[in-house]
C-alpha cells in the first residue's frame, strides 16, 4: 500500500470517527473538545502593534516573525518609515484573514507642511522651499479645499510608492530616476478635520479606506492653494476596532507578550453575521459539509442574503472555527475553514 493511500485512509478514519451515530455522542463530544482544545494552543488571532518612527514595517513583521517561529504571521496594511502607529499583524491561520483586516476603515493623525515640496511628498525626500504667498491662506480656506477631497476620489499615488509599474516597484523605478507616469486610483476619503493652523503646519485628523496616500493629499491640497505642500509627520489611531492605545509598543515584543497581546480571531470579525456550531456541526464542518441554519445558533442583526460571508464559531460565539457562504437555500456552505482534524 503507498504511503500516500495510507495517510489518505488514515485521515478519512479520522473524519468518520466524527460522524454522529446513535451511540457515538460521547466520542463526539470528546473529539470536538479536543479539537477546540488543539486550537486555542495554537497562536490564532491578530496583534496590534504601535510602530515607531525610523522603521519599517517589514523589520516589525520580521522581529514577531523570529519570535512566534514556525508560525507564520503577516502585517494587514503597510506604515512607511516616517509613521507610527497602529500596525495590525495576522498570526497564525489568521494570515488568510489579512484582506478582511486591510478593509477596516483606517484614522491617521497628520502634520502637513505647507509652502514646501519634494519628491517623496513628504518630508524625508528632495525637499524644494517656495516664496510665501502674498496671501496667506486662511483656515475657512483650507477647510474648503480640504472638503472638497472627501467622498470617493480619484488620487495618483506618490511616485516613491509600492505600486507596480510594468511588473517592478514604482520606489525602484524612482531611485533609479527613470520617468514614469502613474494612473490615479479611485480611493474613500471619509472624513477629514483640522485640528491645528497656524503657518506654515496644520494638523488634521483624517478617517479614509484602504489604499489612501496620506502624502498624496497634502500634496494635492498644496497644489490646490497655490503654495505647495507635503507631509511631515503621521501617526496611524486607529484600523477598524483596533486603536493605538491598545496597542503593544513594538520594543516591548516577546513571545509572552505576543501571547499575551493576542487578540482572538473572532475579534477579526466582528462585522459579520455569526453561527455558533454544535458538535455535530463541527463534525460535518470537517467533512466540508453544508449547515442547516437553526435560528437560535444565528446571531445577526439583518436577514441573510445569498453569497453573505458568515462567521461559524463554538463556545457561544468566542472561537472562530471557519468562513462560510450562504447558499441560495440558506444553508451556509464552508469556504475558510481554520480548524483541522
Amino acid at each position: 500500500m503507498s504511503v500516500v493511500w495510507q495517510k489518505s485512509r488514515t485521515r478519512m478514519s479520522k473524519l468518520q470517527e466524527l460522524q454522529p451515530t446513535p451511540n457515538s455522542s460521547t466520542r463526539l463530544r470528546e473529539s470536538t473538545y479536543e479539537i477546540e482544545h488543539t486550537m486555542s494552543l495554537e497562536l490564532f488571532g491578530v496583534l496590534n502593534v504601535y510602530k515607531p518612527a525610523g522603521v519599517t514595517s517589514r523589520d516589525v513583521v520580521n522581529t514577531v516573525q523570529r519570535l512566534i517561529r514556525p508560525t507564520k504571521c503577516g502585517h494587514a496594511g503597510t506604515l512607511d518609515p516616517l509613521a507610527t502607529g497602529v500596525l495590525l499583524i495576522g498570526i497564525g491561520p489568521a494570515t488568510r484573514l489579512v484582506t478582511m483586516l486591510q478593509e477596516g476603515a483606517k484614522t491617521y493623525v497628520a502634520e502637513f507642511t505647507l509652502g514646501q515640496t519634494s519628491d517623496t511628498d513628504d518630508n524625508t525626500g528632495k525637499v524644494e522651499h517656495a516664496l510665501p504667498p502674498c496671501e496667506l491662506p486662511t483656515a475657512d480656506v483650507i477647510k474648503a479645499r480640504l472638503h472638497s477631497m472627501l467622498g470617493i476620489v480619484s488620487q495618483v499615488p506618490p511616485i516613491f510608492s509600492a505600486v507596480h509599474v510594468d511588473g517592478q516597484r514604482a520606489y525602484d523605478l524612482a531611485r533609479r530616476g527613470e520617468a514614469m507616469e502613474l494612473t490615479a486610483k479611485n480611493v474613500a476619503i471619509h472624513a477629514i478635520r483640522l485640528l491645528n493652523y497656524e503657518w506654515p503646519r496644520l494638523e488634521l485628523e483624517i478617517i479614509c479606506g484602504s489604499g489612501t496616500y496620506i502624502r498624496a493629499i497634502a500634496r494635492d491640497l498644496g497644489k490646490e492653494l497655490g503654495c505647495g505642500g507635503l507631509m511631515s509627520r503621521l501617526e496611524r489611531t486607529r484600523v477598524g476596532t483596533f486603536g493605538c492605545d491598545e496597542a503593544i509598543p513594538a520594543e516591548d515584543l516577546t513571545l509572552m507578550s505576543i501571547q499575551t497581546a493576542l487578540y482572538p480571531a473572532v475579534s477579526i470579525v466582528q462585522h459579520l453575521a455569526k453561527y455558533d456550531c454544535t458538535a455535530t456541526d463541527i463534525a460535518n464542518l470537517l467533512c466540508g459539509r453544508v449547515l442547516f441554519i437553526v435560528d437560535e445558533q444565528l446571531r445577526t442583526d439583518h436577514e441573510l442574503v445569498a453569497e453573505e460571508q458568515i462567521a461559524l464559531t463554538t463556545q457561544e460565539f468566542s472561537k472562530l472555527l471557519a468562513i462560510a457562504i450562504v447558499t441560495p437555500d440558506l444553508r451556509l456552505q464552508p469556504r475558510t475553514v481554520f480548524m483541522r482534524p
